[in-house]
């Protein structure tokens, strides 16, 4: 958890990549702190390991993914009406935010499906449109998008024209339920960029896209916290 030194203008629940609360995901809490938003970090994995920060090896990949295919649909919404409720007594009468990357952004628009907040923010978010392991459940999000609507959050979604885990198919058909459901929601798309351009992985870091993507994050929380 971090807070704010000065004026508080809202609060953000951060949800991680399978990799945990590690020390990219702690940098991204302490910018948040720094530009007025309480935010808080949850630990989905608490149940099987506590307190999970890995890093990028292969072998630590591998770990996080087992810790992953371990997770439970209705534990982790769970353990998000947990989390909203901590940043409602953070936000300082503002609004509260998900935001997330990868596994992270699913569980900000599961969370959107299920909780009322005002905004998901969300880096190239697996499996919105099909399942295949328990965190997505039998019904994945944005096949009850129309939850979405009903519960006032805007979304905002990046994806890279190049990520292998969201093809810009299944990217496109997103954008369509979205409207379709009547939620509020801009979904931007990085030419070029792949899968995790956001991250501090230099293989996959695209500067630019980064840059452009927290811009709109930054300004999107200004306007709906």
């Amino acid at each position: 958890m971090h807070r704010p030194a000065g004026e508080v203008r809202g609060a953000v629940v951060v949800c991680s990549e399978l990799y945990g609360v590690n020390a990219y995901l702690r940098d991204v809490c302490a910018e948040l702190a720094a530009r007025g938003y309480a935010a808080v970090a949850p630990d989905f994995y608490w149940r099987n390991a506590r307190r999970t920060e890995l890093g990028y090896e292969a072998e630590e990949r591998e770990a996080g993914l087992v810790l992953m295919k371990a997770l439970d649909r209705d534990e982790l919404v769970a353990d998000a009406a947990e989390a909203l409720a901590a940043a409602r007594e953070l936000a300082g009468g503002h609004g509260v935010a998900f935001l997330g990357t990868s596994m992270g952004g699913h569980i900000a628009v599961r969370a959107a499906t299920e909780l009322r907040f005002e905004l998901a923010a969300v880096f190239y978010p697996g499996w919105l449109l099909n399942s295949g392991f328990p965190l997505v459940g039998p019904v994945p999000p944005l096949e009850t998008a129309e939850r979405i609507a009903a519960n006032g959050v805007h979304l905002l979604g990046f994806c890279g024209e190049l990520d292998h885990i969201l093809p810009q198919e299944e990217w496109q058909e997103a954008e369509h339920r979205l409207t379709a459901a009547g939620v509020g929601h801009e979904l931007i798309t990085y030419p070029g960029a792949r899968h995790g351009f956001a991250a501090d992985r230099p293989a996959d870091h695209d500067a630019e896209a980064t840059a452009d993507a927290w811009r709109r994050v930054y300004e999107a929380l200004a306007r709906h916290l």
